[in-house]
């Protein structure tokens, strides 16, 4: 009804011929108070009145005109009324309605409510839409080309502001259908271009045209990647998996390297580069022995896997292959790094990694042979002294479809013939068969399969039937091997390879149990007075009387996981009588002599326990048990041992010198290695005697700082700090390290460091650094003078970083074991310090009562019901029992308080360095980013700085997926 009487109000005013302000006075008479124009649609009956005829009605345009000028109306009804008129043949009515748009186009803003910013929104997509359709129209052949100048110079200038992208990007999102419009409109354009003779409008249709086409992908627009070619977080990070993590799955180390490459923007032959630049360090620097065949199956089995995953993401515009054959021709340059890993691998390395690229189809073949023949001046490799030594990559390398073999030989059914499976067991303990079987089973994700077979064949031997003495020693010996090799994996590899999976069956394998209660690993303490050393008085008795009365032991009939089980008894029996003075030295060694002589598990179990007894004793008490270890360490030459005693002897002596070292540590004494050719344990007692560590930890960044990477032994004494100081001392004195550090280029540095420093123990340190540390800095104003810069936004950028890494990765996979083994020790529980019930205020919203808060309050009536403390991810509803998601909704919080005080000083340019940071390395489409925990009323403060006051920035930090992260974004990007 009320449009009916508007309609008539028009007419009469024009018959009665009213000037613009008559009218205006006269309209506002007569219509209802309370009542707005834009919901009488009071521009549409305007402008419908005023374009009835062939050419517009120049009073009913001045009423429109006077209308826009004196706000009557808003820009947005204006808009939306203009694009419902689609006669383009009557140009002078077009004509008109883009004169009417000329009077507000180059001033687009809004400071009302919410809904009246999305209707800007909405209005400004289909004013795109209708002037891409009269641009369409224009275009044809044969009409007039100034009505399309005059269309495409109104576009240009709609379209070049990017606030007004930004809008149109938001009523895309509101309006998929209007948008559907606008890309059929395009298309239209675009088949018409070809028949414009101008060429400068036609450069300036298609430059409008693709302005279109960009608007979806406003966000996905990133700055120029850094012009440096040295990325040590990238090198790190390398360093540490090859160092530590060998066995851990490849996705985790591909997802992780992909974040870092996509946070520092780092162009792809420059990251491939900085891997292998990683690779080939750790080969050269890794100690003899097991470490440098662990770094050799990283090196040539496990990064080729890594890049043919990486493959796999949306690369850009390059061809991935394209990409690795650049970063091969930089490598080619580093002539000195490549001829020291020649020399330390005694082979051609770059060669037989082309190789191995080429068959993953990482490179083609033409670019491999190019390549490879760059590479022809390497050094002279053969010499009289290494002439007969097989290099490690090719024994690797063939190791890998050898390990496949074994498993599908130790599969098959021996119970019939055990003999055969014996050979390939003992050819498997000569030399560093081993270690190399083992190397390439971790690199390559089979090092579980392959333990969970040993486990088996050690339960095998359990099924006694009436046996020979020669079926007896095969019995024997195929316990002791598997035994043998299951612990050599552990001390290698980490306990967690096999207790990680399960026994598939419902009963728990011997080893299993062995290794959880009876085995002393680095970071376990065991009680010696503990249960499981406490078996059957009788079976003991048996056991003692067995070592102490007989020359050897028998075999046949012998149930070799009860002697294991037996054994410490035994010898806290024996250890007994001979500190009463009741055995003499001679008698130990005929016992220790018969434990060690046929299988070696006995002596290991017997050394197991011993190294625990002696930690709980004093040093004057430990002379007797010492002695004993060292009898039981020290090879027996004898005719009547069984079968592979040497090549067992030599494992044997390697575990057990893991199983001393710390007890010898203790007490100041070494072991003589009885062994010829064992190497020692590598990255023990690297901390320095008599220092205190926040000394150890401050020397070690600094030397690693100035060296600008951190190589292998760094990690392992970083790892040894952090495990002894634990997370919250770790990354506190860390920190401190870095707001030390006023140059800028070492700021950056150190920050790259910090970050593979953190990658340690990512998920707890970030708990610690966001949780904890920032939160103490911010609130305390005697810490503020710490945040400026250059360190403040060194700090922003590497919480960022943390909180980025660990959020996209705290859902998918579980912790490494390197991390596992570690005690989760939270600082404090982080539901007492962060409550879930928001009637009790958090022990950080309490500490933020001291800043004088404003009520920020979006303007809409359903704005006002949003609590100041609304965000995206309560909407999502994501899990905040999670302790991550508890503490990031918590620093958002804290943040949101800050920009919201009236005290400005570092630590609010700390914020903004923080959420510029979260702009520049935002995922795009990411609904998942950690910007969903920020409340909807920090957006409004946000732009109030200089810096974040972009459209980019804007659409950026709200989720757009959600009705109210549409909201809030149009009303902060009108009001801009």
């Amino acid at each position: 009804m009320k449009v009916v009487n508007l309609k008539q109000a028009i007419l009469q005013a024009w018959k009665e011929r009213w000037s613009d302000y008559q009218w205006a006075i006269n309209i506002k008479k007569n219509f209802p108070k309370g009542a707005t124009w834009d919901t009488l649609n009071l521009a549409e009956a305007l402008l419908e009145q005023a374009m009835i005829g062939p050419s517009p009605n120049p009073l009913i345009l001045s009423y429109l005109k006077y209308a826009i000028s004196s706000q009557m109306v808003s820009y947005a009804s204006v808009l939306t009324a203009i694009s419902k008129f689609d006669d383009f043949s009557r140009e002078l009515c077009v004509k008109s309605l883009l004169e009417i748009m000329d009077m507000f186009s180059h001033q687009l803003s809004c400071h009302g409510k919410a809904e009246e910013c999305i209707s800007l929104c909405r209005a400004l997509l289909a004013v795109a839409a209708w002037l891409l359709r009269a641009a369409a129209f224009y275009s044809e052949p044969g009409a007039g080309e100034p009505q399309l100048r005059v269309c495409v110079e109104r576009l240009e200038r709609l379209l070049h502001s990017p606030k007004n992208r930004a809008l149109v990007h938001i009523g895309r999102l509101e309006e998929p259908a209007s948008w559907a419009n606008v890309e059929q409109a395009v298309i239209r354009v675009s088949e018409n271009l070809n028949n414009l003779t101008n060429q400068t409008l036609r450069s300036k249709l298609e430059e409008c045209v693709s302005l279109v086409k960009s608007i979806p992908a406003m966000l996905s627009l990133q700055a120029d990647p850094p012009s440096r070619t040295l990325f040590p977080s990238v090198h790190a990070l390398v360093m540490l998996e090859g160092t530590m993590n060998l066995t851990g799955e490849t996705q985790p180390l591909v997802e992780q390297l992909m974040m870092v490459k996509r946070m520092q923007r780092i162009p792809s032959p420059l990251f491939i580069l900085e891997i292998w630049k990683a690779c080939f360090t750790g080969l050269i620097e890794s100690p003899e022995g097991t470490e440098e065949l662990k770094w050799t199956a990283f090196t040539f089995l496990k990064i080729p896997q890594v890049l043919l995953r990486l493959k796999k993401y949306p690369q850009g515009e390059q061809d991935f292959t394209e990409d690795v054959n650049i970063a091969f021709e930089y490598l080619l340059k580093l002539t000195p790094l490549l001829d020291k890993a020649d020399q330390r691998c005694n082979c051609d390395c770059i060669s037989l990694l082309l190789q191995e690229c080429s068959k993953l189809g990482l490179l083609s073949e033409s670019n491999t042979a190019n390549l490879i023949s760059k590479r022809e001046h390497s050094p002279r490799l053969k010499t009289s002294e290494n002439a007969n030594i097989q290099p490690n990559p090719g024994l690797i390398l063939r190791a890998e479809p050898t390990v496949t073999n074994i498993l599908k030989t130790v599969d098959a059914d021996h119970s019939k013939s055990p003999e055969g499976l014996l050979g390939v067991l003992g050819h498997m303990l000569s030399g560093k068969s081993l270690d190399l079987l083992l190397a390439a089973a971790a690199a390559t994700g089979k090092l579980k399969s392959f333990a969970r077979k040993f486990i088996k064949l050690n339960e095998f031997p359990k099924h006694i039937t009436g046996e020979s003495s020669k079926s007896a020693s095969v019995r024997a010996l195929l316990f002791d091997i598997s035994f043998l090799m299951l612990c050599h994996v552990v001390q290698t590899y980490g306990s967690e390879v096999i207790l990680s999976d399960p026994s598939p069956s419902g009963e728990t394998p011997f080893f299993e149990t062995w290794l959880q209660t009876c085995m002393p690993e680095e970071g376990k303490i065991l009680n010696p007075d503990h249960p499981c050393f406490r078996p059957d008085p009788s079976k003991v008795e048996s056991l003692v009387t067995l070592l102490n009365n007989t020359s050897e032991i028998k075999l046949v009939q012998m149930k070799w996981h009860e002697v294991c089980l037996t054994t410490p008894a035994a010898i806290l029996e024996i250890l007994n009588a001979w500190e009463n003075g009741v055995l003499t030295v001679e008698s130990v060694q005929k016992i220790t002599d018969n434990i060690k002589g046929k299988v070696c598990s006995m002596a290991i179990c017997a050394v197991a326990w011993l190294v625990a007894h002696v930690r709980m004793l004093g040093l004057d008490e430990r002379e007797k048990p010492q002695l004993m270890i060292r009898q039981l360490m020290t090879p027996l030459y004898g005719e009547n041992t069984l079968q592979f005693y040497n090549e067992r002897v030599v494992i044997m002596s390697s575990i057990l010198e893991h199983m001393c070292a710390d007890v010898f540590q203790q007490t100041g004494t070494s072991i003589k290695l009885p062994m010829e050719g064992l190497d020692p344990v590598p990255y023990r007692n690297l901390l320095p005697v008599r220092e205190p560590i926040r000394e150890g930890l401050s020397g070690q960044f600094s030397r690693v700082l100035h060296k600008g990477w951190v190589d292998s032994q760094a990690l392992h004494l970083l790892e040894s700090l952090l495990h002894m100081g634990g997370v919250y001392w770790f990354t506190n004195n860390l920190l401190k390290e870095l707001l030390k550090e006023t140059r800028q280029q070492y700021t950056v540095r150190a920050v790259e460091l910090l970050y593979s420093i953190f990658s340690l123990d990512m998920q707890q340190i970030t708990l610690s650094l966001l949780g904890h540390i920032l939160p103490a800095l911010l609130t305390d104003s005697s810490h503020w003078h710490c945040l400026a810069d250059p360190p403040g936004r060194a700090l922003a950028k590497l919480s960022v970083w943390c909180a980025l890494s660990s959020f996209s990765s705290h859902n998918k996979s579980q912790a490494s074991a390197r991390q596992r083994k570690r005690q989760r020790e939270d600082i404090e529980d982080y539901n007492t310090l962060f409550p879930l019930d928001d009637t009790q205020p958090s022990k950080l919203m309490r500490l933020l009562s001291s800043n004088e808060e404003e009520s920020v309050n979006l303007s809409s009536p359903g704005d006002r019901s949003m609590s100041s403390s609304l965000s995206a991810s309560q909407l999502h509803t994501v899990n905040m029992r999670d302790p991550l998601n508890r503490v990031l909704a918590n620093l958002f919080l804290l943040v949101s308080s800050i920009l919201g005080s009236k005290t400005a000083g570092p630590h609010t340019q700390f914020v903004q360095s923080f959420m510029e940071e979260c702009v520049e390395c935002l995922e795009q489409g990411s609904r998942g980013s950690i910007l969903q925990f920020m409340p909807f009323t920090m957006v409004s403060e946000l732009v109030k700085l200089p810096a974040l006051a972009k459209p980019r920035v804007v659409l950026a930090i709200t989720d757009l997926s959600l009705p109210l992260g549409r909201r809030v974004a149009a009303k902060s990007i009108a009001a801009l």
